[in-house]
């Protein structure tokens, strides 16, 4: 099976830290948030992927080079960002007789994979929210088939939001009518859309189900990186002892960070070489390099490279900043 992983994105609501890093590559519960989406695509057997790449795309594929070189990967480049639709439409040259797994790659999950590759047919995740004009969302059959997908639906017509997981059991046909979509310039609100694909291959008799995803955490915002690192280090079992610092689990610490006279925790994450002096850091992630010294953060994210010293603050810092409080 292939896993199609679309990476393209600006990730415009995480600046300053995206002007030098690309999202999928900040670091989450100690690893990037891709490293987290490719450990649960192995683990459940996927061996390969295509990765559509964008912005400081070369990070990106550096990443997956050095860090998965079992995981045979190829690049296609999406030079304008017109909708998910075109994203997919552009690795569609790689796509074979096997069934493909589609997953976003700003959004970590949790779910049990191997039910859903048994399936006999294709099979969307989707999880019940409360606000689901934000979503593409799917009506259902009686026998919970899918009937209609609709992207972000101005009426409340369904509750079963898309949760960025897709098996695709008919890749050929899915390829079809991706081209059907570019080829006729068929958009809604000005992209190229995914759903809209999937909604031909409903048409043209293609059955699909639904299955539920209820750990789904986005990472696209910094509240929700935030939410969703203090979830992944529940599962951490951090045991180092660091003489002189008090650690409060769940926590992260590289081991090649320094830290001295300070408090960390709960739900922090201190990135690779951080030194850390007399400070309290907690629901923080502290990135790799950074520099914090007789400093309180909470809620803070603080890029690669940082230096931050003295006061109580709350911060929102990109890489290679340097602050000072007197």
């Amino acid at each position: 099976m292939r896993a199609i992983i679309p990476v393209a994105g600006v990730g415009s609501r995480l600046k300053p830290h995206t002007h030098t890093i690309p999202k999928v590559l900040l670091n989450v519960g100690g690893k990037p948030i891709l490293g987290h989406i490719l450990d649960k695509l192995i683990a459940a057997g996927i061996d390969k992927g295509t990765f559509i790449y964008g912005y400081l795309g070369d990070m990106v594929m550096k990443y997956v080079v050095n860090n998965y070189p079992d995981f045979k990967s190829d690049f296609v480049e999406q030079q304008s960002l017109e909708g998910l639709g075109h994203a997919i439409y552009l690795a569609s040259s790689t796509f074979d007789d096997e069934e493909l797994f589609i997953i976003l790659g700003d959004t970590i999950f949790d779910v049990d994979l191997n039910p859903v590759f048994g399936r006999k047919c294709t099979s969307l995740g989707v999880k019940h929210v409360d606000d689901p004009g934000r979503f593409g969302v799917a009506l259902l059959h009686p026998d919970n088939k899918i009937k209609q997908l609709i992207e972000k639906p101005k009426e409340p017509v369904s509750n079963l939001a898309l949760a960025g997981l897709y098996y695709i059991k008919n890749p050929k046909l899915l390829a079809e009518c991706l081209d059907n979509l570019v080829t006729n310039d068929i958009r809604t609100r000005g992209e190229y859309q995914l759903t809209d694909a999937l909604q031909m291959m409903i048409d043209k008799g293609e059955k699909m189900t639904v299955f539920e995803v209820d750990g789904w955490y986005d990472c696209g915002k910094p509240e929700t990186l935030l939410a969703t690192n203090s979830y992944l280090l529940t599962s951490l079992n951090f045991q180092n002892h660091i003489p002189g610092v008090v650690v409060i689990p769940p926590v992260y610490v590289a081991k090649t960070a320094v830290i001295q006279h300070s408090v960390i925790g709960p739900y922090a994450t201190i990135g690779e070489n951080a030194k850390i002096t007399s400070s309290i850091i907690r629901n923080s992630i502290i990135g790799d390099n950074a520099e914090i010294d007789k400093t309180m953060l909470e809620d803070s994210l603080i890029g690669s490279n940082s230096s931050i010293k003295g006061g109580f603050k709350r911060l929102n810092s990109g890489d290679s900043t340097e602050i000072e409080f007197y």
